[in-house]
């Protein structure tokens, strides 16, 4: 009964969020679909979980509605998925990623869409942000992202990053990383 009751709410939020999304032609014009995010990361409790997974179920290449999205997230880019049982804690980043199933990512991580959007040039004057040079940056299934930490780089399956910790460099599957930049603290044996 719980996962009938749960499937209906999906729906009527997905009826709720078409208009915005359709606005954005399903996350197609930039501006359009980030003023839409940053108004769906106010929705408050557990009704703004239920807008923002509808909202993002249209508008990112994929998002699954068995995933919760918490107050104050953000997609930065609507080339993303999300896959099914993921949590995202409140106040979180996010740019062009690819999250799998049952990972979970703590309050204030940022998951980058890569290491280098921006360049210096000669004099040292910083460059506007390059499209091109964004990367799809993956976290594998089951891991978990610590609070406030940053990646920037690929993260395996069923690995843990520890809170704050700054993800500059590829991350092996079922490990442990803490730091700045982040290094292997041990293998995960289970």
């Amino acid at each position: 009964m719980k996962n009938v009751l749960k499937m209906i709410v999906s729906g009527v939020f997905l009826v709720l969020a078409w208009p915005l999304a359709a606005i954005s032609l399903f996350g197609r014009i930039s501006p359009i679909y980030l003023s839409g995010a940053h108004m769906v990361a106010l929705g408050p409790g557990l009704l703004g979980d239920y807008l923002r997974g509808a909202y993002y179920r249209l508008t990112l290449e994929s998002c699954s509605l068995q995933s919760r999205i918490s107050f104050g997230v953000i997609f930065a880019h609507p080339q993303a998925s999300v896959g099914p049982h993921v949590y995202i804690g409140p106040y979180c980043v996010l740019g062009r990623t690819h999250i799998g199933a049952h990972t979970q990512i703590a309050s204030l991580a940022q998951i980058l869409s890569g290491a280098k959007q921006h360049e210096r040039g000669e004099d040292g004057s910083l460059s506007t942000a390059k499209l091109e040079q964004f990367e799809v940056v993956t976290i594998g299934a089951h891991c978990w992202i610590g609070a406030s930490a940053i990646v920037m780089a690929p993260v395996g399956a069923e690995t843990t990053i520890g809170a704050g910790a700054v993800v500059t460099r590829e991350i092996p599957a079922r490990v442990i990383a803490v730091g700045n930049p982040a290094r292997v603290l041990r293998s995960i044996d289970l």
